[in-house]
């Protein structure tokens, strides 16, 4: 007894003797915890979001789908929305380091917006001709999207994906015959470009659809014997499941929904609509501006355009007034292009050119490139002009730079500078890539999409800059961009006048077609963008005049001391935020390039 007590206490000397020697460990700071707190949540995003996982690269959850047409799905949503909230309230937002304020700020918006955003049933409008799952499940499986297929367990991983995906259709319908009760549908006039659509996805040959791409080329990395049986399967699921589930859609959507869809237009016609456009507005603008306000603005960046328009009328010697000479440039055959791979190529060459001018006004610029592509045709009809598609975060896929070659009198040459910097380099391309590059930012800042006015902004913003790189020499290139402007000012009067002031889509046709040299195919698709999409449009102009603003006010208060790369730097690596909490970012680097 006595030889056991010696023991234990022998063991508990030597126990504090360690203790004493080894350091303490430090409780964790409160950003410490708040970036574990991150971290988890957004591990959590990705299982709960397969498809933002598969976008970013990551390759875990590639077999996965997740239906979001179904009540449990909206039920678990709101409660995730909920508990964010309260966890978020457990940290002192007073002790986080600096940035970690501006991701909790963020964040606390995010979700608020969430929670408000839930008394508007979105989902009961699933599809439109801007897209939905089934034209994104068809390019994904086209072989041409986020998905890959580069190894037999990614054939395979689809494969499961696409067997999953199935019951989202009947979902969708579900909830589109729960619109029509509601009296939430989409407008007849867009619904009607949905059938065409949906009609060169229904197909009933297997091979002739878009998802057989992938097995007619195959990679070497796939053995002989896998691919016979991969194309059996793929052939048996397609055929079995996923064609007719496209037959019943298009069914659904031109026998029974698209004649009953409502022959109104704005927004606020729908129940509850004024509110739910004053929180689309808010959520795209990120600022507190009304509908009123708002058409004022465009009314007037309008005018001032026209203004800068004739400038260049006069400048190329036309005789004859704008309206003329907006004709002239619709019709004259030496503004278009006869073959799309000659645009392509353009924007290709245009690709080169300004990767090698960018350093005059960037310290900082991504590790991955892009492609240029051209849109698919299934969608080419009622897809915008241009696009972007951001790159995987690993570097093994690029960006995308996607141009709509279905009508070449949409695609003026004369437009083909200031569409090369919004979507690609410096634009869409630098913004979202150096973000998504950026590891020591938290996850949903470097992927994040919520702010259209910062991420629209900035691409409008990179157009400007064509001038202080070495572009718009010619002045039909400075046309375009002029064009380009335009475009966006006049959203501002158009989706205000679409869903606040009772513009009709016709008269929102006419205005659009008044003052610019717009294609009628293009203004057509972007007045039915404006439909289905209020509030997206607003982000462009409102962020542009934002930036723009900003800039002046800091080559104001420095003086001197102004570094237009050192502004740049400041605006591309906070991540995707809102406008108020960019004009805090600027203003302390303004501050402390004063204080140096």
């Amino acid at each position: 007894m006595q030889r056991r007590h010696a023991l234990s206490l022998l063991a508990s000397s030597i126990a504090a003797s360690l203790a004493l020697s080894l350091p303490a460990v430090a409780a964790p700071t409160e950003s410490q915890r708040f970036h574990r707190w991150l971290d988890a949540e957004w591990a959590l995003k990705l299982k709960q979001d397969p498809l933002l996982a598969t976008s970013l690269g990551d390759p875990r959850y590639n077999a996965r789908f997740v239906d979001t047409t179904t009540a449990a799905w909206r039920a678990q949503a709101k409660k995730d929305t909920r508990r964010q909230l309260q966890q978020l309230a457990g940290f002192r937002k007073d002790r986080l380091e600096p940035s970690d304020q501006v991701s909790y700020s963020m964040l606390k918006l995010d979700l608020e917006q969430e929670l408000a955003g839930e008394r508007f049933p979105d989902w009961m409008q699933p599809i439109n001709q801007m897209g939905g799952l089934p034209s994104f499940l068809a390019q994904m499986g086209s072989g041409e999207s986020i998905q890959p297929f580069r190894t037999t367990r990614d054939y395979d991983d689809w494969l499961q994906r696409l067997a999953a995906a199935v019951r989202s259709f009947d979902g969708s319908i579900a909830n589109m015959r729960a619109g029509m009760k509601a009296g939430v549908t989409q407008p007849r006039a867009v619904m009607d470009k949905v059938v065409p659509q949906l009609q060169a996805l229904a197909v009933s040959d297997p091979e002739q659809s878009l998802f057989w791409g992938p097995v007619k080329n195959f990679p070497d990395a796939v053995p002989a014997a896998d691919r016979s049986r991969i194309t059996t399967a793929l052939r048996r699921l397609l055929a079995g499941r996923v064609l007719p589930a496209y037959a019943r859609l298009l069914a659904f959507v031109r026998d029974e929904y698209t004649p009953r869809a409502r022959t109104s237009t704005a927004w606020s016609e729908l129940p509850d609509g004024p509110a739910w456009y004053a929180h689309q507005v808010r959520q795209n603008t990120t600022l507190a501006l009304t509908p009123d306000e708002i058409h004022a603005l465009g009314l007037k960046e309008v005018a001032r355009i026209l203004g800068e328009m004739e400038g260049v009328r006069q400048q190329v010697g036309f005789q004859g007034d704008l309206k003329a000479f907006f004709k002239h440039l619709q019709d004259d055959p030496q503004f278009y292009f006869t073959r799309p791979e000659d645009l392509l190529n353009g924007y290709r060459e245009l690709q080169k050119k300004i990767n090698g001018l960018t350093p005059k006004l960037f310290d900082i610029a991504p590790k991955a490139d892009y492609q240029v592509k051209e849109v698919e045709a299934f969608r080419a009809e009622s897809d915008a002009g241009a696009s972007y598609q951001h790159p995987s975060s690993d570097g093994s896929r690029p960006g995308v730079f996607y141009v709509n070659t279905f009508n070449l009198k949409a695609q003026p040459i004369f437009v083909m500078e200031t569409l090369s910097l919004h979507e690609a380099s410096p634009g869409h391309h630098f913004q979202i890539s150096i973000a998504q590059e950026d590891t020591s930012l938290p996850a949903f800042r470097r992927f994040g999409s919520h702010y259209t006015a910062y991420v629209e902004g900035w691409a409008l913003y990179a157009e400007s800059l064509g001038k202080q790189l070495g572009l718009f020499t010619d002045p039909y290139q400075w046309y375009g961009h002029l064009s380009e402007q335009q475009l966006r000012a006049m959203r501002l009067v158009v989706d205000t006048g679409l869903h606040a002031k009772g513009w009709t889509r016709e008269q929102a046709i006419r205005y659009m077609l008044d003052n610019s040299s717009m294609a009628e195919s293009d203004v057509v698709a972007e007045v039915e963008r404006y439909i289905v999409w209020p509030g997206q449009a607003l982000g462009y102009k409102i962020g542009q005049i934002e930036i723009s603003r900003l800039r002046a006010e800091a080559e104001q208060a420095l003086g001197a001391k102004f570094d237009i790369k050192g502004f740049h730097r400041v605006v591309l690596t906070a991540g995707q935020v809102p406008l108020p909490v960019l004009r805090e970012l600027v203003q302390a680097w303004v501050a402390k390039r004063q204080a140096g």
